[in-house]
């Protein structure tokens, strides 16, 4: 693999309006992932909440993967595939709270034409590309098996069968890169680094929706507005923890490799890593979701669980991030997300207000004591960035 394709400069590869449109579809599946688990707020709802968003996810970075490697936008007939691929998404998207139950079939069809698309486009693409297409000819047994399995799973009859399709599937799809390795693929380290910060934000937003949804449909008192207000200030910090510095350390450092480390380094801390960073907002979307519901009462198991552990490992996928990247500990993150697996206990048992101004203290102590004990290393990195 040459270094000039490793290299390619950011500024040649931008992300293209269509790929923000493309977007938009899973803005919508990562809410209905949320309302899955609203709904069924049991152990085996988050459960299937996990699975429908490890789906979900793995479709999203496929088309990121594919976007990655060629200008999408510039043809004609691949921006139809993909504006295909949307209506087929926004199908997944509505059947996903009912992925394990009424709409299992609608989902598992709609699922497998989305995949089809990705992997029919991404062999018709790049055959003028011995390496890459070789890469995509390894990776295509698994990507076309996982989605049939989970389309198998619709027309089993709801029980222990379908979970274990499912299982089935995940595994083959999260682990068709690790048997396939890494050779042939090239990736632009600007405009790949940039999608998978657009999806934090995409998560960090279904969050705010989640949480206005909710407001809107309560009295305004004074408790719902503090509630509502302290919400978007742990959206806010969750932002914060990522935008500010670790983004553009991790980017850098992705540029900064070539070659199979490159894409190994894409591979773990995007493709597989950032599913937590997910997976953890759309915990604290749940929780912050259900304190509005009952601001007075204590969270159920669940929803506590979701509020104070979705935020620890959101911390811990910061963790796994930095430790990839940089190997090195993340200590004071990984005290907090201890902190905060602490405080599920107390959750139980103080109001779900209580439970929320906890949360903000936590987080916003965590900002607050990095943005002060790494001040001068911020401002480098903040400084080098603006140059």
């Amino acid at each position: 693999m040459s270094d000039s394709h490793s290299h390619a400069s950011p500024s040649k590869h931008v992300v293209t309006p269509l790929e923000l449109f493309f977007d938009l579809v899973f803005v919508f599946a990562l809410t209905q992932v949320t309302t899955l688990m609203a709904d069924d707020l049991t152990w085996l709802g988050l459960l299937r909440g996990f699975a429908v968003l490890a789906v979900v996810w793995w479709a999203w970075g496929g088309y990121t993967w594919l976007t990655n490697s060629i200008q999408i936008d510039d043809d004609i007939a691949s921006r139809l595939v993909m504006l295909v691929a949307m209506a087929a998404m926004l199908l997944v998207g509505l059947s996903a709270p009912a992925a394990f139950g009424t709409y299992s079939i609608l989902f598992g069809v709609a699922y497998l034409v989305v995949r089809l698309l990705h992997v029919g486009l991404y062999a018709i693409t790049t055959r003028s590309d011995p390496d890459v297409f070789s890469a995509v000819l390894k990776l295509a047994p698994g990507f076309v098996a996982a989605p049939v399995l989970i389309m198998v799973a619709g027309f089993v009859p709801e029980g222990p069968w379908r979970a274990v399709l499912w299982l089935v599937a995940i595994v083959i799809d999260f682990g068709s890169p690790l048997v396939a390795g890494p050779g042939g693929w090239r990736i632009d380290a600007g405009h790949f680094a940039e999608r998978y910060g657009l999806i934090i934000i995409i998560a960090l937003g279904e969050s705010i929706v989640a949480l206005g949804v909710a407001a809107a449909g309560e009295t305004l008192s004074a408790g719902v507005i503090v509630a509502a207000t302290l919400g978007v200030i742990v959206i806010s910090a969750m932002w914060w923890l990522y935008f500010d510095v670790v983004s553009l350390v991790a980017e850098r450092r992705l540029e900064a490799v070539s070659g199979t480390a490159r894409t190994t380094m894409a591979r773990d801390s995007y493709s597989y890593i950032h599913l937590f960073f997910v997976w953890g907002i759309v915990l604290v979307a749940l929780g912050l979701k259900k304190t509005l519901l009952n601001i007075d009462e204590p969270l159920k198991a669940v929803a506590d669980v979701a509020l104070f552990g979705g935020f620890a490992v959101y911390l811990l996928a910061h963790v796994a991030f930095r430790l990839r990247n940089i190997h090195t500990l993340n200590l004071q993150r990984l005290v907090v997300a201890i902190v905060a697996i602490c405080l599920i206990p107390v959750g139980l048992v103080v109001s779900s207000l209580t439970s929320l101004v906890l949360l903000t203290a936590l987080i916003v102590g965590l900002v607050m004591f990095e943005a002060w004990h790494f001040k001068d290393n911020r401002h480098a990195i903040r400084q080098h960035e603006a140059q």
